[in-house]
């Protein structure tokens, strides 16, 4: 599918889309709750939807209303041999530690770039826990039986905080006395999600400086009522078209959440954007923009925004996280550097650095994907200011995590052609 952003003020009024990290841990929890859990403001982005197949072949009844959706469970008691979390990473990393509650043995796979993402995390971790698990050469497909014996244990924290957000999940359902430590743990606040999340189901943790999470009496899910708040991730896509292009206000977003990514905020301050954050609302509105320096390494999803808003300031933004990008569904830092090159940006890598230098005007061009969603919004973003339309090629990976981005782009000014639209919300 082929999308044309054409060059245009935005204003207007939008809904933020529902976190797909909420939706999953929510998801996950449901499934290892005892009960009928309701999930209102459902995410259906494709990870969630994966997610949701997942629940439903390891036991989970899954019941999808106009407005919610009823998951009701009696804890992992898998009904199927093989499990697919599609593309989303933290739907395998979260899952595997759950399904392996099961003395089932189960084969876990995906798809996608999922399939050249590192698996040997598990490999080396599981068998300490009486799970046997083997991959392929460190990839997918990961073989694991169970049951899992949750164990004190250390890990490395380095990769990704999934993992731990998988482990912290699988432990929830019959750790008793046990503490997980963590080494160089990244993207703390992710865990803070996981852990917000898991207690609202039931289940507190012991947590000290993001590195010991300490279970004390055994604890179980209850199954419960959870609304899912706004993505900040796919927000921040929306705020930063506002504050290169114009004036929107986007609702649904809370401003307190634990969310990583609600640090766009934090850089839309310092390139000078005009901000007026509500409690579950936010204002943005385009000012004159300086070049800015951002550390990303604990929220390394605002890379392709926070370039899309460092191209139309003034001067070299500075941002620091590249090390978080490689294995993503593209290689981000790579990708952002190409296809920004295509519209006359010039990016520089340099370890763990990238250098944009802004302000020397977004050229129209074709540019593509790579299937990565983030890349798509992008650079459908720096469309917005270009000198001529940008067309998005493979414009249609957006429907992994915001299947209404461009709808909702539209919605606040943005001049959006879709080709072969249909195939947008399959």
């Amino acid at each position: 599918m082929q999308v044309t952003i054409s060059p245009g003020a935005i204003s207007g009024t939008v809904t933020a889309n529902p976190s797909k990290s909420a939706m999953q841990r929510a998801v996950a929890a449901a499934l290892l709750s005892n009960g009928t859990s309701i999930i209102r403001n459902p995410g259906l982005s494709n990870d969630c939807l994966a997610a949701l197949d997942v629940a439903g072949k390891l036991g989970a009844e899954i019941k999808r209303n106009e407005d919610h959706i009823a998951i009701t469970s009696k804890g992992v008691q898998p009904v199927a041999d093989e499990i697919n979390c599609g593309e989303s990473g933290l739907g395998i990393r979260m899952f595997t530690p759950i399904a392996a509650t099961s003395d089932k043995a189960i084969t876990i796979n995906g798809h996608g770039s999922l399939t050249t993402r590192p698996m040997d995390f598990f490999e080396q971790v599981l068998p300490q826990l009486d799970v046997k698990c083997t991959t392929r050469e460190g990839k997918l497909p990961l073989k694991i039986q169970g049951p899992l014996q949750p164990k004190n244990i250390t890990i490395d924290g380095s990769l990704s905080s999934q993992f731990l957000t998988g482990l912290l999940m699988a432990y929830g359902a019959s750790a008793e006395n046990v503490t997980i430590t963590v080494k160089d743990l990244k993207s703390k606040p992710y865990i803070a999600l996981t852990l917000q999340l898991m207690e609202q189901f039931g289940v507190q943790v012991k947590e000290e400086h993001f590195e010991t999470f300490h279970f004390g009496k055994r604890q179980s899910y209850n199954a419960g009522e959870y609304t899912v708040e706004g993505d900040w991730s796919g927000a921040a896509f929306l705020l930063v078209a506002a504050a290169v292009a114009g004036k929107a206000e986007v609702h649904h977003l809370n401003t307190q959440s634990a969310q990583s990514d609600k640090a766009i905020l934090e850089a839309l301050e310092k390139c000078g954007a005009g901000l007026l954050p509500g409690v579950f609302t936010v204002i943005v509105e385009k000012q004159k923009l300086q070049a800015f320096d951002f550390d990303a390494t604990d929220c390394p999803d605002l890379f392709p925004p926070l370039v899309a808003l460092a191209a139309n300031c003034e001067g070299t933004t500075k941002i620091i996280g590249v090390n978080r990008l490689a294995h993503k569904e593209s290689d981000r830092g790579k990708t952002l550097q190409e296809e920004f090159g295509k519209m006359g940006i010039v990016i520089d890598l340099h370890g763990d650095e990238m250098l944009v230098h802004g302000g020397t005007g977004i050229k129209g061009a074709v540019v593509s994907s790579h299937n990565d969603h983030r890349i798509a919004m992008a650079c459908a973003v720096a469309g917005l200011t270009a000198d001529a339309p940008v067309v998005i090629e493979d414009a249609e990976a957006i429907n992994k995590s915001y299947p209404e981005f461009y709808d909702h782009l539209q919605q606040i000014g943005g001049i959006v052609k879709q080709q072969g639209a249909a195939s947008l919300t399959h």
